[in-house]
């Protein structure tokens, strides 16, 4: 028992980098000068005929393990080094040199070794004053010998002399091959560091050619192809594949931005309120294609214990889930599955703590691989960005994300058994809560719906849907038992059946279902596959709903609602059409292509726009048709005058004309909406800071484009 806890001691307190640098040498170092006192102790205790001399001796190695002792439990070692310093060179060498013959006695060996142990223990400032101060003692000791000044004490022996010179050569020795060997070993493994950064980062460019270059082709390569398409059907296919090529692109590029934005300690999180369950269907939106193309089954489940709206970054939030999400779909191979987790974990003082698990029968990732997943740059292998693509940034800014969340991520993985991705946020309470989920005066005691599916956890989900619906719902694993249920319970008002099952399908069990007569069934549809592809058949059989796989439960609601006859819910802020006639804008970019996107996709709006292609001529129109702008689209770099200065003019004019503005409809200035491609933190609230009131950044989404226009315009 007593090895091992010495052992352990001498393992964490000299080798373990639980131990900081400067505390491994510090224990080194008083570590030989216990053994040479020790030696010192032992040779005075042999020869020395009064009882003082070997307790004065033994005082030394005593007090060396005593300031060990107590600097490693407090762990300061820059004070231990000092008080060591101190102690060792300032007081114990001239007490050493006047006690045991001065200058003949072997001093210079002792003088050596102090100036070792202050280049060993102390650095920058302190190793300088700590030297100086230790010269000048030793300086003043010889001259006050030199000169007579204080006597010094006679050597006893000539063999004191040479066992003092040889005891302090030679622990000056250890100690300077103790120096020279760590300085060999850090200056290695600093070097081994460099190499492997620059490896790693001329692995990153080459991936990063590789990633940017593929979109590229194909942007080139489809535009080509567009151009020359002689059918309709050509030239959209052509336009599908280069927005595909165009979205991938701009993502390598927000990979980039969002890295060098973590790097510089700039990414911050912007909170507002939002409806978790709509922000993970944008999510599955965005990789459901990708989910169709490999034939793979997705699945989404929502614990109803997490309130739906919640306050925090939806955005980055939806990155993540985003990223992971990608990551299971591409890494799992055709036929697969994909599932999404959601659990509230706990609740206190109003901030939840969700958990989101990504679950995916792929490849799986070795603990090798594992170990160095999070870091920038990295991928599970070299080989990987080649087969599957991708930077090797997401994970590292996921990891990120969520630790400003207040979270953390973590993955479990074996090779050939696939992987699960989870991670944790914190998030406060949204404003406004949940909404009615059925409409008003809906006899739902009554309301009897079966839902068929063969797959079991999509029966036992969809049953706590209806459970918190408050409908009554049973569940058939196929369809010869669900038309048991249905002879023996009688029919249903509301059917919900999977397309593809074992034994009786979907449409054939909707054709019977159809052909029993009685009243009129609502029958929808639930599939994993497009609509488009199942239509002609499910229309034969008398269906016309469908309902997308992942199932949702507000989208279960909505249908409920409307199969009662209630109009579909919209959400806040959408709708079919955007009218904006009436209203005249001004746009001030330099880009002519830029200003022929606006122009093309807002004139369906009815807008009036008015463009500039500079910060001088956007100041003159404003000036010239002064109270004619609803609004102003502001670029920020452009030649001649740049949207800060052009939004400054702009802002001192309308305060020259104070008394007109203030019988107009904005009091506050015309409102004035940044378009730009600098889209950090900084550049967003040096627009602010100008005199504008938002921010959009480019390449443009349409989507917010028209959200501004609805803010001030509507």
């Amino acid at each position: 028992m007593l090895l091992k806890k010495l052992r352990d001691f001498f393992y964490r307190n000299f080798i373990s980098r639980e131990t900081a640098q400067e505390g491994r040498i510090f224990n080194f170092a008083l570590s030989l000068g216990f053994a040479g006192s020790l030696g010192g102790w032992l040779i005075t205790f042999g020869t020395a005929t009064s009882l003082i001399s070997i307790l004065a001796t033994a005082l030394l190695p005593v007090s060396i393990l005593l300031m060990q002792y107590i600097v490693n439990k407090t762990r300061n070692y820059r004070a231990g080094g000092l008080l060591t310093v101190i102690v060792f060179c300032d007081i114990g060498f001239p007490f050493v040199f006047f006690s045991s013959g001065g200058i003949h006695s072997g001093m210079l060996a002792y003088l050596l070794l102090g100036g070792i142990v202050i280049s060993v223990l102390l650095k920058g400032k302190d190793f300088a004053v700590m030297l100086a101060v230790y010269l000048v003692i030793n300086v003043a000791s010889f001259f006050a010998q030199m000169i007579g000044l204080v006597e010094v004490r006679p050597i006893e022996t000539e063999f004191m002399l040479y066992l003092d010179i040889a005891v302090s050569f030679v622990i000056a020795c250890l100690l300077m091959v103790l120096v020279l060997k760590y300085q060999n070993h850090e200056y290695e493994k600093a070097r081994k560091t460099a190499e492997d950064a620059s490896r790693t980062k001329s692995n990153f460019l080459s991936n990063m050619s590789h990633e940017m270059r593929t979109p590229m082709n194909a942007i080139i390569g489809m535009t080509a192809i567009g151009k020359s398409a002689a059918t309709i059907e050509q030239k959209d296919y052509a336009f599908e594949k280069i927005e595909t090529a165009s979205r991938h692109l701009l993502g390598v590029i927000n990979d980039i931005l969002d890295m060098s934005k973590i790097e510089a300690g700039k990414l911050e999180l912007s909170l507002s309120d939002f409806d978790f369950e709509k922000m993970l269907q944008r999510v599955v939106n965005v990789i459901n294609f990708r989910v169709d193309e490999k034939r793979q089954v997705l699945a989404v489940y929502i614990d109803e214990k997490i309130p739906r709206m919640l306050c925090g970054d939806d955005q980055r939030l939806a990155q993540v889930i985003t990223n992971l999400l990608s990551n299971a779909v591409k890494f799992t191979p055709e036929n697969g599955s994909v599932r999404v987790d959601t659990r509230l974990l706990e609740e206190k003082d109003g901030v939840y703590t969700i958990q989101i698990e990504i679950t995916d029968t792929g490849i799986g990732i070795s603990e090798e691989q594992q170990a160095r997943l999070f870091s920038s740059f990295q991928q599970a292998e070299s080989s990987t960005s080649r087969k599957f693509g991708g930077t090797g940034l997401g994970l590292a800014i996921s990891k990120r994300i969520v630790e400003m969340m207040g979270g953390r991520i973590w993955i479990k993985s074996e090779p050939g058994h696939g992987s699960t991705f989870g991670f944790t946020v914190q998030a406060g309470r949204g404003a406004s809560q949940k909404r009615a989920p059925l409409i008003p005066g809906a006899d739902r005691a009554k309301l009897r719906v079966l839902a068929v599916d063969d797959a079991l956890d999509v029966r036992a989900y969809f049953a706590d849907i209806a459970r918190g619906l408050g409908i009554s719902c049973d569940t058939a694993a196929g369809g010869g038992e669900a038309w048991a249920l249905i002879d023996r319970n009688g029919p249903y008002d509301i059917y919900f059946i999977d397309w593809k099952m074992p034994g009786m399908d979907g449409i054939e069990l909707s054709r019977r279902i159809k052909g029993r007569g009685g009243n009129e069934p609502v029958i929808i549809m639930i599939s994993s596959v497009e609509w488009s592809a199942i239509e002609k058949d499910a229309r034969e059989a008398g269906i016309s709903r469908f309902l997308p796989k992942p199932l949702f439960p507000s989208v279960i609601e909505d249908c409920v609602n409307e199969c009662l006859g209630a109009a579909p819910v919209q959400d806040a802020g959408e709708s079919e059409t955007d009218d904006f006639s009436g209203h005249r804008v001004l746009l001030a970019e330099d880009v002519e292509i830029n200003r022929e996107i606006m122009l093309s996709l807002l004139e369906p709006s009815g807008l009036v726009i008015d463009c500039a292609e500079n910060g001088a001529e956007a100041l003159k129109l404003f000036a010239e048709n002064y109270g004619s702008y609803d609004m102003v689209f502001m670029d920020v770099q452009m030649p001649e005058m740049d949207g800060y200065e052009a939004t400054r003019r702009i802002r001192a004019f309308e305060e020259g004309r104070g008394k007109e503005l203030a019988a107009r409809k904005y009091p506050q200035g015309v409102p004035i909406i940044a378009m730009t491609a600098n889209v950090f933190r900084e550049d967003i609230e040096k627009c602010l800071e100008a005199g504008m009131n938002g921010h959009l950044g480019k390449p443009l989404d349409m989507d917010d484009v028209l959200g501004s226009l609805r803010e001030y315009l509507k």
